[in-house]
């Protein structure tokens, strides 16, 4: 069984097929070579041949790894077992690993100056910087307004939960917090002791520069949402998450953009219809804020009144961001909280002695 097309022509479709097949955790065998050449591109080539052309590529500097592997082999001169060596496990060592692939994707996608078919396009290169197994694992990532991309830090998380999103497991972490001495440290409970978090993940989502995992605490009922840049100790563990339709509000799934538009500081209080007086200054801001499912009603020379569905600690900070722009009205006990707040700080600010 010969060659039946060029030689060099052969060799380019063995790379290809490493390039498209093969990282680290994915690796090749001569013979699963030789298969993908005959049903993807019509080559049947002998096995030593498929050796033969492998080492070319490695001498032609391409970064090809491969292990060699003992085993008793006939000689066919003697009759005799032998000691031989067999190499496997072939694969194209990488120049980006996947996680930093998806930060340089997450950095085109955030661009406010970059046109959407440029992006596309720019995206589909970068894809096509790693293999097929790649694209399967990015739909567990989901980029929601603008921002920066997140530190080095959160490669290995991010690569944790995408296995965990796969495999709909759960995962254990610690989740830390900021000292005095500027230095993050394990979340502790009432008791003192460290704080160890068991969570059912669905989804890795983008927002505002950072990282955050949608997700279920598996003590209680309700989503959560945990910045990534937080989380420490992750591990994988055996134990099945529970499907995202048993949680509480969730029996039709996730529906991801009204997530994120009722969670604009990704806190995980409940959802209450917000109603607030604003002035046409900032409509700007609350597009941005709240996106285009608010409603907008009541319109004055100066202002207008607006209703929206959104996390009642979400909408109590976003209320003391623009306390000069902005009157909450309902629910009651919100418009009290935020008239308590406001009142707090003016009384501290009364009692400031502010030198001139």
């Amino acid at each position: 069984m010969g060659e039946k097309q060029p030689k060099k022509k052969t060799m380019l479709n063995i790379l290809d097929i490493l390039n498209k097949y093969t990282d680290a955790e994915h690796t090749l065998s001569q013979k699963e070579i030789q298969e993908k050449l005959e049903n993807e591109y019509s080559v049947k080539i002998e096995r030593k041949a498929i050796k033969r052309n492998l080492m070319n590529l490695i001498e032609c500097c391409f970064n090809i790894e491969y292990s060699e592997v003992s085993r008793k082999g006939l000689n066919k001169k003697t009759g005799q077992l032998e000691d031989t060596s067999m190499l496997t496990d072939f694969y194209i060592e990488r120049d980006f690993s996947d996680a930093e692939l998806r930060l340089l994707i997450d950095s085109i996608v955030f661009s406010n100056h970059i046109p959407q078919g440029d992006k596309k396009r720019l995206i589909e290169k970068l894809e096509g910087l790693s293999n097929v197994y790649f694209k399967s694992r990015m739909k567990h990532i989901a980029t929601v307004h603008s921002g920066s991309s997140p530190v080095n830090t959160l490669f290995y998380t991010i690569d944790i939960l995408d296995e965990a999103i796969s495999k709909g497991r759960q995962v254990r972490f610690h989740y830390d917090e900021y000292g005095m001495d500027k230095k993050l440290h394990h979340r502790k409970n009432s008791e003192g002791k460290v704080r160890e978090y068991i969570i059912n993940p669905y989804q890795i989502v983008a927002t505002g520069g950072r990282y955050y995992l949608v997700c279920n605490y598996d003590k209680y009922d309700k989503l959560s949402n945990y910045r990534l840049d937080r989380i420490s100790d992750i591990e994988l563990l055996e134990t099945d998450a529970k499907p995202i339709n048993k949680v509480s509000g969730m029996q039709h799934g996730l529906d991801l953009k009204k997530h994120i538009e009722q969670h604009i500081y990704m806190f995980s209080d409940k959802i209450v219809r917000a109603k607030f007086i604003a002035k046409k200054g900032v409509l700007n801001d609350i597009i941005d804020f709240f996106g285009r499912d608010v409603q907008f009603y009541g319109e004055t020379e100066d202002t207008i009144t607006v209703t929206v569905n959104i996390s009642e600690q979400d909408m109590l900070l976003w209320a003391m961001q623009f306390a000069t722009e902005v009157t909450v009205t309902e629910p009651a006990h919100l418009a009290e909280k935020c008239r308590e707040n406001i009142l707090k700080a003016a009384e501290k600010y009364k009692a400031l002695k502010i030198e001139q």
